[in-house]
C-alpha cells in the first residue's frame, strides 16, 4: 500500500463528491466547508488559505485538509488542526479522518492517522487529541493502534458520547 496524503486537486472533484455522498449515510462530512454554491477550485483555494493561516474564519484554526490517495484513487481524507478552538478541545480534536466505505478494512485508516500524527508533530502539535464516537470500535482500534491513550468518554453538545484519546 502506497498511501499518500496530499492537497485536493481539480481532478478529484467527482470522486470527492461521491465520497461525500457515500459518507453522508454515516452522518460524516467528507468535504469540510464545501458548499454546493462554491466552485471546486474556489474550495481548493480556500483550503490553501486555511493551511497557510490566511483569512481564517473566526471559528477556524490553521489546518491541513488532505486527500488520502492510493495509486491515484481517493480512498479517504484527513483534517489536521494545528491548534484547538474551544469546541475542538471539547469535541473535535486535532485530527479528523474518514475512509470511503468501499475502501474500509484495508488498513487505510491506520495509515491516514499515522501520517496525520507525523504531520501534526512536524507542525509542533503535541500532545494530539483525537476523538471518535463511542460506538465506533473500528476508529477506536485505529487510534489505539497509532498510540492513542484513552482519557475517557464525554458527552457532546448534541448528546452523543465520544471517546477522547491523546497521542
Amino acid at each position: 500500500m502506497a498511501l499518500i496524503l496530499r492537497p485536493f486537486r481539480p481532478d478529484d472533484e467527482p470522486a470527492a463528491l461521491a465520497a461525500h455522498a457515500a459518507l453522508a449515510a454515516d452522518n460524516f462530512s467528507f468535504l469540510l466547508d464545501h458548499r454546493e454554491d462554491m466552485a471546486w477550485t474556489e474550495w481548493i483555494r480556500y483550503n490553501e488559505r486555511v493551511r497557510a493561516g490566511r483569512d481564517l474564519p473566526v471559528d477556524r484554526v490553521r489546518s491541513a485538509f488532505l486527500a488520502a490517495d492510493v495509486d491515484g484513487e481517493l480512498v479517504g481524507r484527513v483534517s489536521v488542526r494545528f491548534a484547538l478552538t474551544e469546541w475542538l478541545a471539547r469535541e473535535g480534536g486535532h485530527i479528523g479522518y474518514g475512509v470511503v466505505p468501499e475502501f474500509r478494512r484495508r488498513g487505510y485508516a491506520t495509515e491516514i492517522l499515522r501520517q496525520a500524527v507525523d504531520l501534526a508533530h512536524a507542525e509542533g502539535v503535541a500532545p494530539i487529541l483525537v476523538v471518535c464516537d463511542d460506538g465506533n470500535l473500528g476508529s477506536a482500534t485505529v487510534i489505539e493502534r497509532c498510540g492513542g491513550q484513552l482519557e475517557g468518554r464525554a458527552t457532546t453538545g448534541d448528546g452523543s458520547v465520544i471517546r477522547r484519546y491523546w497521542i
